[in-house]
């Protein structure tokens, strides 16, 4: 008899990947397991999702304004549309258990769940809870949180369970060694420089980008070369920046230079050292590689949770932190040359940073969902 799981997990990237992580998990671990992905038709979900070999049922769901605006009025019907929709799915599939990643697509799932008296594990990425997580945490039978300190800012801690975050499948099984040079040669780099990988996620982040720029001339000899992912906002001004930086000082390290990179993994084999934000997927990813970096946290994260995050991981000394309104090319550099040039402090970092990986993240989100589910279908 099939049990089935419906998930939801969309809008980002940071709730997709670790949901379809957790739904690989979910089907390896009991063949009697069938994941149903709850979602909204236009999101990122509605191709990741089938891509990946799952079923999406899409429902009306639409995010809260930050700001009053005419979609603030779309939003109640909206809510009552997707729960409707989701506890029509959780008869008519008969689930036994639900699982979700935060966002506004989670919440009609879990109000739904509530409703249905399905059992509910709520997942949360980053060290300060969302909105969406925080309301459903009152009705979810088990949390589950990334970081150790995230336990305090939910009403019910006794709930909680520290899994870390579930990481993408080829990120957590990446051999960074022996996929190097081919990764490497991939992205066009030289194996015999050390290679700073900076990205700013998919919109970029232009302070980023005006910072590893303004670095090109600060390197000295240094034997290194960047492959800098400007994001799809800030490629034509990132490219301008770049082409009167490389003029102004020809001697400057190489720079590969793209707008997105689809091969993660590939990048992660190819990199030495990491400058990027503070999400809560590129944290878990650079951890469970032991990758040494440098985070600039998005300073308009909601409840600054960025911030958190980055710190959360500095403690343990697996990253160095730069905040947003204090970075230059200069103090960039001076962040990364001990790093590049003191062996001993690459190594002191790559091992904090795996120290603080969870690279069993999925399995332990599968086991708590698993533990909930009655064996077979609801009657």
């Amino acid at each position: 008899m099939t049990r089935t799981i419906l998930l939801a997990g969309g809008g980002t990237a940071g709730h997709v990947f670790p949901a379809l992580a957790v739904a690989r998990e979910l089907t390896a671990r009991a063949d009697d397991v069938e994941v149903v992905f709850v979602g909204v038709a236009d999101r990122l979900e509605a191709r990741l999702v089938p891509a990946s070999g799952f079923e999406l049922h899409t429902i009306a769901a639409v995010a809260i304004p930050r700001r009053p605006s005419p979609r603030l009025l779309q939003v109640p019907g909206a809510l009552r549309a997707g729960v409707r929709a989701c506890r029509t799915l959780i008869t008519e599939r008969r689930a036994v258990a639900a699982v979700t990643f935060g966002g506004y697509v989670s919440f009609p799932l879990d109000r739904a769940a509530f409703r249905e008296q399905l059992p509910l594990v709520v997942h949360e990425q980053n060290s300060v809870p969302g909105l969406t997580n925080r309301v459903a945490a009152r009705w979810a039978d088990r949390v589950a949180v990334t970081f150790p300190g995230s336990a305090p800012r939910f009403r019910y801690q006794e709930r909680c369970v520290v899994t870390g975050n579930p990481v993408r499948s080829d990120v957590l099984e990446l051999d960074r060694t022996a996929r190097r040079a081919a990764a490497l040669e991939a992205f066009g780099l030289d194996p015999e420089r050390r290679t700073v990988l900076v990205f700013g996620g998919s919109q970029g982040a232009r302070s980023i980008n005006r910072a590893i720029v303004d670095a090109h001339e600060r390197w000295g000899d240094r034997p290194v070369q960047v492959l800098h992912a400007t994001g799809g906002v800030g490629y034509t001004a990132a490219a301008r920046a770049w082409e009167e930086a490389r003029a102004a000082h020809p001697k400057g390290p190489p720079v590969r230079l793209v707008e997105f990179i689809d091969d993660m993994a590939g990048a992660y084999a190819a990199a030495d050292v990491v400058v990027c934000r503070a999400g809560a997927t590129s944290i878990a990813e650079l951890t469970v590689l032991g990758l040494p970096s440098v985070l600039i946290p998005y300073p308009h994260a909601t409840a600054d949770h960025q911030r958190e995050n980055a710190h959360a991981l500095a403690r343990t000394g697996g990253a160095a932190v730069i905040d947003d309104d204090e970075l230059t090319g200069e103090r960039l550099v001076d962040t990364l040359i001990p790093l590049l040039d003191d062996p001993g402090a690459y190594a002191a970092m790559a091992l904090g940073a795996r120290a603080f990986g969870r690279p069993d993240a999925a399995q332990a989100v599968a086991r708590l969902v698993l533990e909930l589910a009655p064996e077979g279908p609801q009657p």
